[in-house]
């Protein structure tokens, strides 16, 4: 094995490959080009944490988001409807990719995916 082909940055395995200009992870099947991985890298080296919402739009604590698709929650017969407004949200370091931790009225407080909110 080559020694200077980096892990997999989604499930950190060590078995990657070169294929072509990319590097591919046979345990989840992620591929990546090496040069753009070590772009984002940069941005956590110096501790930043970039969070973008569904379409793109970099988010921070703060800010008003919208659900842009309905939501179930489990033991509510009704769940969060698309275009309910989430304000002053706080990003955190979540489980399963749960990265916004907000209160919603009607819900009260609970975690949300950065991939389901729109920046208002």
């Amino acid at each position: 094995m080559n020694e200077n082909i980096p892990p997999c940055p989604q499930c950190s395995s060590e078995y990657t490959y070169e294929m072509n200009n990319l590097v591919v992870c046979p345990e989840c099947g992620h591929e990546w080009v090496p040069a753009a991985e070590g772009a984002t890298g940069s941005a956590e080296a110096t501790g930043e944490r970039v969070i973008k919402d569904a379409v793109g739009n970099v988010l921070s604590d703060g800010d008003t988001v919208t659900v842009v698709k309905a939501l179930k929650v489990k033991g509510n017969p009704s769940g969060i409807k698309a275009g309910t407004k989430v304000r002053n949200i706080r990003l955190v370091d979540g489980v399963d990719g749960h990265d916004i931790d907000c209160r919603i009225d009607g819900f009260g407080a609970m975690q949300l995916k950065s991939s389901v909110v729109k920046k208002a």
